[in-house]
């Protein structure tokens, strides 16, 4: 049995391809404007990396902003479920899933089933999600992929008081006409995301065991930051990108519908129209 899951995000698109419940490849593309081609874009280029065609692919669950859009996908599922249960396989000892994507953040508790039975979800406000470090790496004239790094070259305790993702700016060019180190200026700018998502999870309850998810989960300045917040080790995702978690739940997903014999029913051919 080969199944997919796809999840299209604000700022990339992932996807996930099983075999009989087992990785076989993984794919992370930028999102394009329309979802449908995003997804079959990074559904093909999974499919390339399995060596399969895409029509062998049997079930498709569709999760992220634009999982409404993708015609050809068997279902749908929230972030949240889908997150949970990628988490949750990944390592059953989770309890406490952190989420930080593009243009949101959420914070999921689970039960020793995987279960979830709590959750906080944040889309009105930006400065808990990758976009605030997006234009901060802008700001400071940095790629966002090195801040991890350069964080960890601090030498110095700044502070940012500002939450707001254009105060937070107008702040850090501030500091940077005080002549203050772009490393401390990173580094007070991971702790201060790290109090708004460790908010969150406070607000909902946090149990060890504690994962994050997400792209920004490769930033190893804000997993330490949000580690000390929290006052708990957070647990690496091993042997997987935490960025296609969310995919690899929707992947399980699919995979439980065709161990349930449900098929492709109402829907043609996998890239094709519905």
């Amino acid at each position: 049995m080969i199944s997919a899951g796809c999840d299209i995000g604000s700022l990339s698109a992932k996807a996930v391809i099983l075999e009989n419940g087992e990785i076989l490849s993984t794919a992370v593309i930028p999102a394009g404007t329309n979802p449908q081609e995003s997804a079959r874009a990074v559904l093909n280029k999974a499919s390339e990396a399995a060596r399969i065609a895409p029509e062998r692919v049997q079930c498709v669950v569709a999760t992220g902003y634009g999982k409404d859009l993708i015609s050809f996908a068997r279902s749908t599922e929230s972030e949240i479920v889908c997150h949970a249960k990628g988490a949750f396989q990944i390592n059953p000892k989770t309890r406490t899933i952190i989420d930080i994507g593009g243009q949101d953040s959420k914070v999921i508790r689970v039960d020793e089933n995987g279960k979830v039975v709590r959750y906080f979800y944040n889309d009105k406000c930006a400065s808990g999600t990758g976009r605030f470090l997006e234009v901060m790496a802008e700001a400071l004239e940095v790629g966002l992929e090195d801040m991890g790094v350069l964080s960890g070259r601090s030498t110095s305790e700044l502070a940012i008081s500002n939450q707001c993702v254009i105060f937070a700016e107008t702040e850090v060019v501030s500091l940077i006409n005080e002549g203050k180190q772009v490393p401390d200026i990173i580094s007070a700018l991971h702790r201060a995301m790290a109090g708004r998502v460790a908010s969150m999870a406070i607000g909902i309850g946090v149990e060890d065991g504690v994962v994050m998810t997400g792209g920004v989960a490769k930033n190893s300045g804000l997993f330490s930051a949000l580690s000390r917040c929290l006052k708990r080790d957070l647990v690496p995702i091993d042997g997987i990108d935490p960025q296609i978690a969310g995919a690899f739940g929707a992947a399980l997903i699919a995979a439980e519908t065709l161990g349930s014999g449900e098929s492709m029913s109402g829907k043609n051919s996998l890239f094709g129209d519905p």
